[in-house]
């Protein structure tokens, strides 16, 4: 074979070589994780999700690949089960619960490399993101519903764990039960879980038992309505999820976490390389809380007042608190007129005025 034919293959070879090495490149995938609390098939908080799990693959198709763990205790193994998507080789991964914060900083400190996005948390750092929706506002649209459909003037309430995010949602639900219904009390039973149907079917028993047949929830299971079902003339609410299983009644609406268009966003700005760290609070006027089908189990009347207040909330022209509201000690808190700032909401540890009972330490 004479120099000049040897150079040619060679070349051509070469060349192979070099598209197909391109090919790999561009064919390479970003590979997407997600740590979850929950199963996936709870109804609720990691179903939805999971939801924007299945929307990101579908969007990008090739492009990406996602991973998922489901169940996952907060604390110190969800810090290892972040490592190893990480060593996995994860770009991005999405940890969806309060409780995985000081894991995601620990982990992100060892993955500088890795963009980390937090939900519910308040902690970040240079590759450490948050994000969450103000459930507040659904809370407001459910008290109205409430505070007119309760016939005993009880309303019971179960909450997860005593933190900010929670006791935002039962002061606002509150807050506008009682403007539509002076007389209305709440009741309130912390089940210290996010997901543990027995102990929230348990909770929703000790409330109907205690007078309440209006059930409020911020736990991720549907156990909660199917105890109202069971208990006949109650009515309950889907919590982040639309729980439509149990509509029209006992479910009469819903609050309804939409994560996909997030999840879709900051993937994109991973595989663009323009992803930074911020802090995203949005609601229901970006999308990112949405109120379920008010079914007919509710008046008409009630319906449109409901969504009167989600479309003047959706717009800003009404925020759930505004003043005047005292604290629970009957200090004052808010003047006529005057709005919660974001960083007092975000650290809210008391019950407004007229919320019997202590917050647990």
């Amino acid at each position: 074979m004479n120099l000049t034919k040897r150079a040619l293959l060679t070349g051509a070879a070469m060349a192979m070589s070099l598209a197909a090495a391109g090919t790999a490149f561009a064919q390479e995938k970003t590979k997407v994780g997600f740590v979850y609390v929950g199963p996936v098939g709870d109804g609720g908080w990691t179903y939805e999700h999971d939801k924007g799990r299945q929307a990101v693959e579908k969007h990008f198709g090739d492009q990406v690949e996602t991973v998922f763990v489901e169940s996952v205790p907060e604390g110190p193994d969800s810090e290892r089960v972040m490592t190893q998507m990480a060593l996995d080789g994860a770009k991005l991964i999405f940890t969806t619960s309060f409780g995985y914060m000081d894991p995601t900083i620990n982990v992100a400190k060892k993955f500088p490399d890795v963009k980390f996005e937090h939900a519910t948390g308040y902690k970040t750092a240079e590759n450490v993101g948050t994000y969450s929706a103000r459930f507040y506002e659904g809370r407001a649209v459910q008290g109205t519903i409430a505070g007119h459909m309760t016939k005993s003037n009880v309303i019971g309430y179960i909450g997860s764990y005593p933190i900010p995010e929670v006791i935002r949602g039962i002061n606002s639900a509150y807050i506008h039960a009682k403007k539509v219904n002076p007389d209305v009390q709440f009741k309130i039973v912390w089940a210290f879980t996010w997901f543990d149907p027995a102990k929230e079917a348990d909770a929703a028993k000790v409330l109907i038992e205690q007078g309440a047949d209006v059930i409020l929830q911020h736990t991720d299971s549907t156990a909660p309505l199917a105890a109202a079902q069971a208990a006949g003339n109650v009515i309950g609410f889907g919590q982040a999820s639309d729980m439509a299983e149990y509509a029209p009644s006992p479910r009469v609406s819903s609050i309804i976490d939409n994560w996909a268009p997030y999840y879709i966003k900051q993937t994109q700005a991973v595989i663009d390389g323009t992803w930074k760290s911020e802090m995203t609070w949005d609601g229901i006027g970006a999308g990112m809380v949405g109120i379920g089908e008010i079914t007919d189990a509710v008046p008409a009347e009630v319906k449109a007042e409901a969504m009167a207040l989600k479309d003047k909330i959706a717009s800003g022209e009404y925020h759930p608190f505004t003043g005047p509201l005292k604290k629970q000690d009957g200090s004052d808190w808010l003047a006529e007129g005057e709005v919660a700032d974001d960083g007092t909401l975000a650290g809210l540890n008391f019950y407004v005025e007229g919320i019997e009972g202590e917050i647990p330490q």
